[in-house]
């Protein structure tokens, strides 16, 4: 699974969530739950598609060192994307610690947020679980 599928992924489900919030009956629920994967899947992709190494790097340096409420951001000098990560909640799960995170993006001058997560693996590295 490459940076683009993670972002998309994880986007399609927290816009999916979002959408089904939204809606009168059955029908209209389901249309904007639609419409919110949707968009959030595209949202997604777009950051991801967008990580280099670096800025994976930096992704994984943000979820490890930074307090929860603590944003980090950095500047990917070969792309000139700009990049905010702030974990908001920290918890476990099967024993590995995991985050939840926000994270806002300038792509070609165009800002992109997103809401995630993920969890440390044994070999230390962190890996988007929604």
């Amino acid at each position: 699974m490459n940076n683009q599928d993670v972002g998309t992924l994880s986007g399609g489900v927290i816009g999916g969530l979002i959408g089904s919030q939204f809606g009168g009956g059955p029908a209209a629920k389901l249309a904007a739950t639609a419409g919110g994967a949707i968009a959030g899947a595209y949202i997604g992709g777009q950051i991801g598609k967008t990580m280099d190494k670096v800025d994976r790097m930096e992704m994984q340096r943000a979820l490890e060192t930074a307090p929860t409420g603590k944003a980090v951001t950095w500047s990917n000098p070969d792309t000139g994307n700009r990049y905010t990560v702030q974990p908001t909640r920290t918890y476990y799960r099967e024993h590995l610690p995991c985050r939840e995170y926000y994270t806002k993006a300038i792509i070609d001058g165009r800002p992109q947020t997103l809401r995630g997560s993920a969890c440390r693996q044994p070999d230390g590295t962190w890996h988007v679980v929604n």
